[in-house]
């Protein structure tokens, strides 16, 4: 799948159903449904491959700033909302995702569009009537990106970070 044409089905949500994650993303679950299902499986790797992207001390930092600190140990950052939050910016599409993956300072706070991780299973759903075992090409998966959360000397192990932490949680020291 090109950029462009990743973008494109990005760029088609319909926000002004906001409030209702499936109606903003029906023209995109749609557009995506049409196309042939390598295109399906392309998609989930492609947004698997920018939220990774987004997987970063420095843009994890940026969204929680004057809440919890990553280099905390002590503070606990969940790691779906995290994740999701990612998803926020993907959803606001190129624009604002390339804004925020070349300045993490500009990264959103607050917001949150888990539904976008359904949106290839969906579509490839409603296209094959079959169940979707696609597992992207990388993890999407919060604290994954061990480059992107390589320690600062400001970084310090802590009660969020021990081997107590259940794995998905836990971020690296």
């Amino acid at each position: 799948m090109t950029s462009d044409l990743f973008w494109k089905i990005v760029g088609s949500f319909d926000w002004s159903q906001t409030g209702d994650d499936n109606a903003v993303m029906q023209p995109a679950l749609d557009a995506l449904a049409a196309l042939p299902e390598a295109e399906i499986y392309a998609f989930d790797d492609a947004l698997a491959e920018r939220l990774f992207a987004l997987d970063t001390r420095a843009h994890c930092r940026a969204g929680y700033q004057g809440e919890s600190d990553p280099d905390n140990g002590d503070d606990y950052i969940s790691a779906d909302d995290f994740l999701y939050l990612r998803c926020a910016v993907v959803a606001n599409g190129r624009k604002l995702y390339d804004k925020v993956l070349r300045d993490p300072t500009q990264m959103l706070r607050g917001l949150e569009f888990e539904s976008l991780l359904g949106l290839a299973e969906e579509a490839y759903e409603a296209k094959t009537g079959e169940e979707y075992d696609h597992v992207a090409n990388v993890s999407w998966e919060s604290f994954s990106n061990r480059e992107g959360w390589r320690p600062t000397k400001e970084t310090r192990p802590g009660r969020a970070t021990g081997e107590n932490v259940p794995p998905g949680n836990r971020r690296p020291t």
